[in-house]
């Protein structure tokens, strides 16, 4: 499955299914984003499972301030609508290949206990 492009209207009804769902953040003058895209792309072709999106925070600039993001790429992971992973910074592809393998291997039903028990904190 190749990328597919979020914006706000998009944003909640692709991120909150199941499954894993990875968004990259990014900026079409943004050097770093430039090279993590292919990077993302070749990895959206080896994961037909996983949803690929791109988020242009330019055209979206309400959406990326509620998601506070500050520098890009942001790369954000989501499993089942629940959000596992975000950091800023674009990854070399061994380190993405890792990231997905971690996530697919997450024990769902453990994250959902954690997300309750600090909801009631």
């Amino acid at each position: 499955m190749a990328t597919i492009d979020i914006t706000e209207d998009t944003f909640q009804e692709t991120i909150s299914g199941d499954g894993i769902t990875l968004v990259d953040a990014w900026a079409e003058w943004c050097g770093p984003c430039k090279r993590f895209g292919p990077v993302f792309e070749k990895a959206s072709e080896e994961h037909p499972d996983a949803t690929f999106a791109k988020l242009d925070t330019e055209a979206n600039q309400e959406l990326s301030a509620k998601l506070q993001i500050q520098s890009i790429p942001t790369l954000m992971v989501f499993r089942d609508g629940i959000l596992v992973f975000r950091e800023a910074g674009a990854l070399p592809p061994a380190a993405l290949e890792d990231l997905i393998g971690q996530v697919k291997a997450l024990d769902m039903d453990e994250v959902r206990a954690q997300v309750e028990s600090q909801k009631a904190e």
